[in-house]
């Protein structure tokens, strides 16, 4: 039987509970198409770090870095002063394994209702592919004259060549299996050193896929065109702090953050990729059974491609998006079901509902990340 051995990151707030609706739908997908799942519990995150003054010690690096992935659930505490667990634990991770593109999929599911005008399931479906090592976020800096009138602060960016073309490589694989179509996404007008670098991977790595259209859109403007013409964008590829910006913003067009899915993705399998819902960690809601688990599902569903195991994954998107749609409303007392009902309900559906039931699985997103999920080695 085939196994896969997962790391399992709870974190803090409402984490544990949507992580655990997660591994209830990836062990019904597993009963169904017969392979198994072996977890190991890492307590990180803020009681963590209070206890031990250490966000991530290389030593439990080390000991994730031997699973095949990693399913995480939220970091957040108000306890613990904003960007200690963020650097410390979501930004080391990501660099320390090589995950250099984080997948947001923006996708209006049936039965759904976008809060923007005009936005349909036939026109919201994009993919946008964020560079997730480098840039504003990673490349360090400083701060003089703390406290005084003469406070400065220093925040540097770092844009390579070798990491730009990892993710642009990515874009295209992507979007040549789906609908054949790039957008670039930056700000070349003002950035124009980094925004040189983007154009210049991106025409050259184009060169090798004819067959794949490209523009270029002004991320400011694409504030304006993902909300109106969802419909006018395929695979977006754009750098580490435009993609946390625009992924947010299209989490918003499909109908709010608790849907929204991401993947922290190492495209060589040279270490292992991390999967988690993009809603926070949310301490005031904590233990109330208010957050809704699907983002965490949908989230593990592709953890599931990148393993190869494509049905699996298509199921468990498929009874997230079914279920969705049954909600009165999509987190909050009034939600129909508390999380860990939700999740049950969910893993019930997984068990019975068909691959296909959002429409031709060759096309989804889960097909074609488990057509590429490199060997882990």
């Amino acid at each position: 039987m085939r196994t896969h051995n997962l790391a399992v990151i709870g974190g803090d707030g409402i984490g544990p509970d949507v992580t655990a609706a997660a591994l209830l739908a990836m062990r019904a997908a597993a009963d169904r198409f017969g392979f198994a799942l072996e977890t190991t519990d890492y307590e990180l995150g803020a009681e963590a770090y209070l206890k031990t003054g250490v966000a991530l010690g290389e030593d439990t690096v080390e000991a994730l870095r031997g699973h095949d992935a990693i399913v995480f659930g939220a970091i957040g505490d108000p306890r613990v002063p904003p960007g200690i667990l963020e650097r410390g634990l979501i930004v080391a991770l990501r660099i320390a394994f090589r995950q250099s593109v984080n997948i947001r999929p923006v996708r209006l599911y049936p039965g759904i209702t976008s809060p923007v005008r005009g936005v349909t399931t036939e026109n919201c479906d994009l993919v946008i592919l964020r560079e997730n090592t480098e840039g504003l976020y990673t490349a360090g800096g400083g701060s003089l004259h703390t406290g005084t009138p003469n406070a400065t602060a220093l925040q540097n960016s770092v844009t390579t060549y070798a990491a730009t073309k990892e993710i642009v490589e990515f874009g295209f694989q992507l979007a040549r299996a789906r609908r054949g179509h790039l957008t670039l996404c930056h700000k070349t007008n003002i950035l124009v050193h980094a925004g040189q670098l983007w154009e210049q991977v991106v025409a050259e790595v184009g060169a090798d896929f004819p067959d794949v259209t490209t523009d270029y859109v002004h991320v400011d403007a694409m504030c304006q065109h993902l909300p109106m013409n969802p419909g006018r964008f395929d695979v977006v590829v754009t750098d580490n702090l435009f993609g946390d910006i625009i992924s947010d913003l299209g989490a918003t067009v499909q109908g709010g953050l608790g849907l929204a899915a991401s993947a922290n993705y190492n495209p060589t399998g040279s270490a292992p990729s991390m999967f988690e819902p993009v809603h926070g960690s949310a301490p005031d809601i904590a233990g109330k059974g208010w957050a809704n688990p699907a983002a965490a599902v949908l989230s593990a569903a592709m953890c599931l491609a990148a393993l190869g195991e494509r049905d699996a994954a298509l199921v468990c998107e498929a009874a997230s998006a079914s279920v969705l749609a049954e909600l009165p409303t999509f987190a909050g007392p009034d939600m129909g079901a508390e999380t860990e009902g939700l999740g049950i309900r969910i893993a019930e559906r997984v068990a019975t509902i068909e691959p296909g039931a959002l429409g031709d699985p060759d096309r989804s997103l889960m097909s074609l990340l488990a057509a590429v999920a490199p060997v882990r080695g």
